[in-house]
């Protein structure tokens, strides 16, 4: 989506803060994806830079939403409900950013559809339940 994402993740272990705090392991992913994230457009895009300009005395940048829904998923009901839902989402008519589901490139709806993993590193959910 052009101002969002959706992503299913299992953690394996628990790291950083996350040993201490597991209710919010998105917390890593946050602050690692917008550092590098950051890095990048310094580098390579440094026009862009200015729509992440914040107010805040913790930072000057902010990438990500604060308080995003992360939702812990528990059951296979509940991944097959999220995955339905994401696979879904680009092609909802607020979006429309393809035909169908295993077209948006973004998405592992065709890893579902075909088994081909572009990406390397998609896991089949039936294979964790």
């Amino acid at each position: 989506m052009p101002n969002h994402l959706h992503v299913v993740w299992e953690m394996l272990e628990p790291n950083g803060k996350e040993a201490r705090n597991a209710a919010r392991p998105h917390a890593s992913f946050n602050k690692y994806t917008s550092h590098m994230i950051l890095k990048d457009l310094r580098t390579s895009h440094p026009d862009v830079l200015p729509f992440f300009k914040v107010e805040d005395p913790e930072r000057k940048h902010r990438i990500w939403q604060r308080d995003p829904l992360a939702v812990w998923i528990d059951s296979k009901q509940k991944v097959e409900q999220k995955m339905v839902y994401m696979h879904n989402n680009p092609i909802h008519e607020r979006w429309n950013l393809a035909d169908r589901p295993e077209n948006y490139r973004w998405s592992s709806a065709v890893y579902y559809e075909t088994g081909a993993d572009e990406f390397g590193f998609l896991t089949h959910y039936l294979d964790r339940f």
